[in-house]
């Protein structure tokens, strides 16, 4: 190859590059292999150097390149319509007059971060094992962060890279210190907002806040004596935090949201920017089929009578009946009565539900189905918070297994209980985080697990 073609290739490379592939639905990885390969022309072995355009008026010359394990193939499209005027006319290839092409073997790791340009994702202090999983499974490193507390325990984040035009991802769950957590994710999207970031999306798996949805009709006893007034008074002056937090969100400069398994689906109403609220359903059906033997004779349950909708659908994707058992509140966190409606008997009961934090009614519940004759109860949950007597009671219950996902970092309580299991959620957050940065759709994942 001449230095003349060699330079021809390179400047059709550049022109290639001059449309910005941030978030195109097109792929963009065709575009940066393409470039990539050119550039290493210099260091390009021919296997023959005799069947050049230059020398021969007759016959074509075929590009024949390797490509590494795990790329796709290079699509013309990527390279532009400019690429086929340099085809002459009989045939010829006169950009490459070459038989064969070894390209040098890449790292995959770089030919990852190659399909994905432009991209940060970053880590707040509340779940960094999920956020490793998550830039692991897309195959780049995690962004440079530092966060810390002044004496006062004010929060102090530093981002240490540029992210100026760069799509970012910020990880923090609702998790641990709620309100720490969430000032600290409110000022990383600031920190980014006023960096010049072409985006940024906050991924929340737990989303905090989200059980004080709305004014509910009954209030605390206790709080409404001691108010010395009348019950509904007392509580026409509750907040509706979620609303507040969407808020903050926004006015902190996210642009979108990516959650898991929202406590109430009218939340994301609450804000005015995009949000993706994935479901762990794929996952659970998942684990069901694959470690409960006698998932055929099952009955999904539904601790209350809010989670029907949730129990129906995996009911129906099993093939199984469920259940739901009706409860009445004195006052948060205590359960004064259960009612079940369904036949459990002879059957291995599964009670799903959406987060669990004290247990009280997962463990009164798994009595009231062993008392109505169920075999075995299992307990599947997306968020495990597991405050206060959680892991006592589940110890003292009559579950086979807990099963809950990472949306919340569960080392400590799978120690301190061993009937706690786990199921990884990360993939489905990257491949949303994927598809979001790319323009593609993310409804697949409402019913599918990545693999």
């Amino acid at each position: 190859m001449s230095k003349k073609s060699v330079h021809k290739a390179k400047a059709l490379a550049d022109a290639a590059d001059c449309v910005m592939p941030v978030r195109s639905s097109h792929p963009i990885r065709a575009r940066t292999l393409v470039r990539s390969s050119l550039e290493k022309a210099s260091v390009i072995s021919f296997a023959s150097g005799s069947k050049s355009s230059s020398s021969s008026g007759s016959g074509s010359t075929d590009l024949v390149h390797s490509v590494p394990t795990g790329v796709d193939s290079i699509d013309s499209s990527a390279i532009g319509s400019s690429t086929s005027s340099t085809i002459g006319s009989n045939g010829t290839n006169n950009l490459l007059p070459t038989d064969s092409v070894a390209i040098p073997s890449v790292d995959p790791r770089q030919l990852l971060q190659s399909r994905m340009p432009n991209i940060k994702v970053f880590s707040g202090s509340s779940h960094p094992d999920l956020a490793s999983r998550i830039v692991d499974r897309l195959g780049i490193d995690l962004g440079k962060v530092v966060t810390k507390k002044f004496s006062n325990l004010e929060t102090c984040v530093e981002i240490g890279e540029s992210v100026r035009g760069e799509d970012v991802y910020i990880v923090q769950s609702g998790s641990g210190e709620i309100n720490d957590n969430l000032m600290e994710l409110l000022i990383m999207i600031n920190a980014c907002k006023i960096a010049s970031a072409s985006r940024v999306t906050a991924v929340i798996p737990c989303f905090p806040y989200a059980r004080q949805d709305k004014k509910d009709k009954t209030g605390d006893d206790k709080l409404a004596e001691l108010m010395k007034t009348n019950e509904w008074k007392f509580r026409s002056r509750a907040p509706i935090s979620a609303k507040l937090v969407a808020n903050m969100l926004s006015v902190a400069g996210a642009d979108h949201i990516i959650t898991m398994d929202l406590h109430a689906s009218q939340i994301q109403g609450f804000f005015d920017i995009p949000v993706d609220n994935l479901y762990a359903e794929p996952a659970v059906l998942k684990w069901i089929r694959e470690n409960i033997a006698e998932w055929r004779n099952s009955i999904i349950v539904s601790p209350d009578a809010g989670g029907a909708k949730r129990v129906t659908s995996i009911a129906d994707r099993l093939n199984v009946e469920f259940a739901l058992i009706h409860k009445e509140r004195k006052k948060a966190n205590e359960v004064a009565s259960m009612v079940l409606v369904g036949d459990v008997k002879d059957r291995v009961a599964i009670l799903v539900d959406d987060m669990a934090d004290t247990c009280g009614t997962i463990c009164h519940a798994a009595d009231k189905l062993v008392e109505a004759g169920a075999t075995k109860v299992y307990a599947i949950l997306t968020h495990g918070i597991f405050s206060g007597p959680a892991i006592s009671r589940i110890n003292n219950a009559c579950f086979e297994a807990v099963v809950v996902t990472n949306t919340i970092p569960q080392d400590g309580h799978m120690k301190d209980c061993p009937k706690i299991q786990c199921i990884d959620v990360s993939m489905m957050f990257a491949e949303a985080v994927r598809r979001t940065h790319n323009g593609e759709s993310v409804s697949y994942l409402f019913s599918n697990v990545p693999y």
